[in-house]
């Protein structure tokens, strides 16, 4: 959907003012009578360049030890370009990213990532390994949402403590890319 001039300026000050998605979306159609979906908005903001804002954790004022720490400024990234890094593609030469291998975590579960995922419904992919000899194959669908698959052992459920590890594991790797 193609926005007017004053439109894509409205959306810009209220990016530049603070607002999230949502309130974008919102004042989208209160105010201009346009209705997109939350994920039209990200492409809309992603298109005219914009960076939303995290908001800044509340400091506990009555505890000066738990002062927050300083956060490195965060790098400017698009909407594709974190795609393209989830998928293992260094830029857009389209070059895959090295896999790196990592020393034996402390909580026993490994987690590596596919170079590149086959699967369709996947935007990315790759083995697991828990403490207990258990292996499979894990994806993130394109909604974000982890799961596994091809387990080697029918009907098993991780413990929740390998669980989590899995997760924190898996979003590490992820991180890496």
């Amino acid at each position: 959907m193609n926005l007017t001039p004053e439109q894509t300026k409205a959306v810009s000050e209220w990016v530049a003012s603070g607002d999230n998605l949502y309130a974008v979306q919102k004042k989208l159609a209160e105010q201009f009578k346009v209705s997109m979906t939350y994920m039209d908005v990200r492409f809309l903001v992603d298109d005219l360049n914009l960076l939303i804002k995290d908001p800044e954790p509340k400091a506990d004022a009555s505890d000066v030890g738990k002062a927050a720490p300083a956060k490195p400024a965060p790098e400017k990234k698009g909407f594709l370009d974190k795609a393209k890094e989830k998928l293992g593609l260094a830029g857009s030469e389209g070059e895959p990213v090295a896999e790196e291998e990592d020393p034996l975590p402390p909580s026993g579960v490994t987690v590596t990532v596919d170079k590149v995922s086959i699967n369709p419904n996947a935007m990315a992919s790759g083995t697991v390994a828990f403490p207990d000899g258990v292996t499979g194959r894990w994806i993130v669908d394109l909604q974000g949402r982890p799961g596994l698959v091809q387990v080697s052992k029918p009907g098993y459920r991780p413990s929740p403590p390998d669980a989590q590890a899995f997760m924190q594991e898996l979003s590490m790797a992820l991180q890496h890319l």
